[in-house]
């Protein structure tokens, strides 16, 4: 039986935030003066990925700008990061207005994020069993993967060190199944989103915890002593606080992603685009991007990619290698 078809959908405001980063020494411009660099960068991001999966449908999602129903339920959600420089907010307003041009369904949900809209492509895809891959530098995502769920996470140095999140690495690396994970981030918090953790609990204890209990509600149910053989005494009297507990709960609620949302149809979402319209809407912008589109538009698999298939990196655990590739809490209250 050939494969499911694909549906590949992205985190738009996380990858606009690495190609902002990673090209800003590049400074492009379009005819306006208006910059463009993170927005040809998140092209980039679209056709290689395109390229490397060969998905049937695409879709992005943005944050809303306007509302946010997690800030209303915390008021500290985010709370902590700095104002966008102002090159980086005009991309991030721009962006689905050029996708759209472009032919590209684009969701920008009303008081919800990008990670709604991937949650919710996930279950849109899964319920006309269709395959899905999120794609994302975002962590939480980790928590969707299932048996036709992955995530093609993009970390420090770009589309060349992406990875594939699948059940299987993400037990490998973190220690945990992604049914346990949000009980996992939750409990070491989250510094990008302003959302501290459980003291004494990092990843490692947070990962035996899991183990020994399932879930962190199995963990509270058990007794101090068997909670303590676990995770060592210090922890275990720090997870019993109540205003742990309180923690605990404020964080899995604020990471948890909507799956509900309205999407458009799977048929809006579907490759291949025309090309003579994604290049009128790029080159309105000052973007020239050519062949290196023809995974999106219905071209011919390039000689080159004939001759050496293109293939993704499953993700491993590299003792001494994980800070290089990964985002350090400094940089991840850039995203």
């Amino acid at each position: 039986m050939p494969p499911a078809p694909l549906l590949l959908a992205l985190d738009g405001n996380s990858l606009l935030h690495r190609a902002y980063h990673a090209a800003s020494m590049e400074a492009l411009t379009d005819a306006s003066g208006r910059p463009v660099w993170a927005l040809k960068g998140l092209v980039n991001y679209l056709a290689r990925a395109a390229a490397h999966l060969r998905p049937d449908a695409i879709v992005v999602g943005f944050d809303c700008p306007q509302d946010s129903a997690r800030k209303i339920d915390y008021p500290g959600y985010k709370a902590q990061r700095p104002e966008k420089p102002a090159d980086l907010a005009t991309q991030i307003l721009m962006a689905p207005e050029l996708l759209r041009a472009a032919g590209i369904c684009t969701v920008v949900p009303r008081a919800f994020e990008a990670d709604d809209v991937l949650a919710s492509s996930a279950r849109h895809a899964r319920e006309r069993g269709w395959r899905s891959v999120l794609m994302t530098s975002d962590r939480d995502a980790f928590a969707l993967i299932d048996d036709l769920t992955s995530v093609l996470r993009v970390r420090n140095g770009g589309f060349d060190e992406a990875v594939i999140v699948d059940a299987a690495s993400l037990k490998a690396v973190c220690g945990v199944d992604p049914w346990q994970y949000r009980d996992y981030a939750a409990l070491r918090g989250d510094p990008s989103d302003n959302l501290h953790g459980v003291r004494q609990f990092g990843a490692s204890r947070a990962a035996r915890l899991l183990n020994a209990f399932g879930t962190v509600d199995a963990a509270w149910e058990a007794t101090s002593q068997d909670v303590s053989e676990a995770v060592g005494e210090l922890a275990a009297q720090q997870l019993h606080r109540p205003e742990m507990r309180q923690v605990v709960d404020r964080n899995r609620r604020l990471m948890t992603m909507r799956c509900d949302l309205e999407l458009p149809s799977i048929d809006d979402m579907r490759l291949p685009l025309s090309y003579p319209v994604m290049r009128r809407a790029l080159q309105a912008h000052g973007i020239n991007y050519g062949p290196s589109l023809w995974a999106l538009v219905g071209g011919g698999t390039p000689v080159a990619a004939q001759r050496h298939p293109l293939e993704l990196k499953p993700w491993v655990y590299r003792k001494g290698l994980r800070s290089r590739v990964d985002p350090i809490p400094g940089q991840l209250t850039l995203f």
